[in-house]
Formats: structure tokens, C-alpha cells, sequence
């Protein structure tokens, strides 16, 4: 076992060194060399196999794909008019020069730690040099449709808001984006590093400042729905004030027709009486006693009078 232990131990560091004398470097990669921590050679950034010395030298990796960077969303901005907003960026960047790199910033977590003081500070300090409006805008060419929209609302809206809408852009959010990539590429570019271009991709108020805006847009909405009730009421009023009107003047009509149509069947039933009674006046009577005995007396009538009441004269003379 002892003649054996020297032996592999041997064959162990052979294979060390034999593993550490190579690298391999695909298509995404970039490599620097350092030999005690300073650089030697060139940047290879050519895909392929490459020998180095054994345990002394170290092959420094570095991605060559466009990279992404993503802007600081905790704290808010002040604008130029007093809004805090939280602006969410985003921005590409490479490396261009592995050595510079290596000595600036050493790694891509570093290099994102500078990314993040470089460009969050351009977009803060140019962000609240402008007003809200210019942050949010690209240009003019929409300003008309946002008024027309507006002035439909013209009752929910604060003087200041309907000011601040009517507000042409000077410079817009395109041109505020340019400025913060011109002011941020010349100092990245001391790191070795290009950046490729900055984006706004999108902005919102500050939870306090969000709340508020929710609560006023909240009081808005519910005083339209108000007037909306308050409108639905007034014309279900009228509409239930027309169908009384129109009720009645159906009743109106239909009882005045009905009296007209009495009126004259009272007229045609006189006529009819009249007549009958001129031709014969006697039985006319006749009858007209019968009609009031049936209608008067019953089975479970009792009546007391005398036998000279007018009221039997027909049923003792018979007629």
C-alpha cells in the first residue's frame, strides 16, 4: 500500500496539471488571461481550445451576448412639478473590452453595481428637471383626442388638471431617453463596457401618491355615478309622471264616452217609455206596478196596510 500512495498521489497531480494547462472557449465567451492576478497576452475571443501555464495562470471569463440592465423601482422621483413617480428603466449593455474590464470593475455583479449608480443617478437628476407631462408624452399629436376625452369628464376634473392637459410638451419622453443614455455612455465606457441604449418602459406614482390618486379618482367616479342616479331618477319621474298623465286622460276620455253613451241610452229608454206610454197609457201603468210588486215583495216579505193603499189599487181593480 506505501509503494502505491506515491505513485497516486503523482498521478493525481499529473492530472491536475494536465487539466488545469487548457480552456475552452465557446461562441458567447471572451477570456483574459492573469498570471499572480495581472494580465498577460491578449483578449481571446475566439472560440476554441487554448493551453495556458498549469496552476500560475487563470483564465478570466467574460460573456460577449448584450447584456440587461434594470433600473432601481424602490425609490421615487420628484419631478420638476412636485409628482413622485417611480420611473422603471431598463437598458442593454456589452463588453467591449475585457481587459479595461477586469481592472475597473472586475465582474458582472460589479459591473451592474456601476450600471446601477450611473444611470439611476442620470435619470433622477434628468427626470426632475422635467415636469410629469414631459415624462409621459412623446409628442403633441395626441394632445387634441386627450382634450376632446377630457372635456367629456370637463365636471370631475380640477382647474389644475385640465391646465396641466392642455400643456404642450417641449421635450417629450423619447428625447428625455437620449438625453439620459448621452449623459450615461461616455462614463460606462471608462469600464470597458458600451452601452447599447437606455428605455423608459413604464412609470407610476408612488404608493402614498398612488393611494391619493385612487381615492380622487374613487370620489370622481362616485360623484358621476351620483348624477347618473340622480339623472335616472329624475327621468324615471318623468317617465311614471306621463303614463299617470296618459292614464288619466284615457280614464277621462273613456269615462266621458261611457256618460255620452248613457246619456243617450237614458234618451233612447225615455223615448221608448214615452212611446209606449201614449200608446197605451193604461197598461204602460199596468206593467210598471207588476215590475215594483216583483221587486218589492218576496217570499220573506211581511207587509201591513190597509185595503184601500194606493199601493194594491192594481191587484184589486186590475188594472
Amino acid at each position: 500500500m506505501k509503494r502505491l500512495i506515491v505513485p497516486g498521489i503523482i498521478f493525481v497531480l499529473a492530472l491536475a496539471v494536465l487539466f488545469s494547462a487548457y480552456y475552452v472557449v465557446d461562441e458567447t465567451q471572451q477570456v483574459v488571461i492573469t498570471r499572480f492576478g495581472k494580465p498577460v497576452g491578449k483578449t481571446i475571443s475566439e472560440a476554441g481550445v487554448y493551453f495556458k501555464i498549469p496552476l500560475i495562470d487563470t483564465a478570466n471569463f467574460f460573456d460577449r451576448r448584450i447584456l440587461e440592465w434594470d433600473g432601481d423601482m424602490t425609490n421615487p422621483i420628484p419631478t420638476k412639478d412636485k409628482k413622485n413617480i417611480i420611473v422603471d428603466t431598463t437598458a442593454r449593455w456589452r463588453i467591449i473590452d475585457p481587459l479595461k474590464f477586469l481592472e475597473s470593475v472586475g465582474n458582472e455583479a460589479s459591473a451592474q453595481s456601476r450600471l446601477d449608480d450611473i444611470i439611476d443617478s442620470n435619470i433622477r437628476d434628468i427626470v426632475s428637471k422635467n415636469d410629469l407631462v414631459e415624462i409621459v408624452r412623446n409628442s403633441n399629436r395626441v394632445l387634441r383626442v386627450i382634450q376632446q376625452e377630457y372635456e367629456k369628464e370637463s365636471l370631475f376634473i380640477s382647474k389644475e388638471k385640465a391646465a396641466e392637459i392642455n400643456t404642450p410638451i417641449k421635450m417629450g419622453r423619447k428625447a428625455i431617453t437620449v438625453e439620459i443614455f448621452k449623459k450615461s455612455k461616455p462614463i460606462i465606457e471608462k469600464y470597458g463596457v458600451e452601452l447599447i441604449d437606455v428605455k423608459i418602459k413604464g412609470l407610476m406614482y408612488s404608493q402614498a401618491v398612488l393611494q391619493t390618486v385612487f381615492n380622487r379618482m374613487k370620489s370622481s367616479y362616485g360623484i358621476k355615478a351620483q348624477n347618473l342616479r340622480s339623472e335616472g331618477d329624475r327621468k324615471k319621474l318623468q317617465i311614471e309622471g306621463n303614463i299617470e298623465y296618459e292614464a288619466k286622460e284615457v280614464y277621462s276620455k273613456a269615462y266621458k264616452r261611457s256618460q255620452e253613451i248613457r246619456g243617450e241610452a237614458d234618451a233612447e229608454a225615455a223615448a221608448i217609455y214615452a212611446k209606449a206610454l201614449n200608446v197605451d197609457p193604461d197598461f204602460y201603468q199596468f206593467m210598471r206596478s207588476l215590475e215594483s210588486y216583483e221587486s218589492v215583495v218576496n217570499k220573506t216579505s211581511t207587509i201591513f196596510m190597509g185595503t184601500d193603499a194606493e199601493f194594491f189599487k192594481t191587484l184589486k181593480t186590475g188594472r
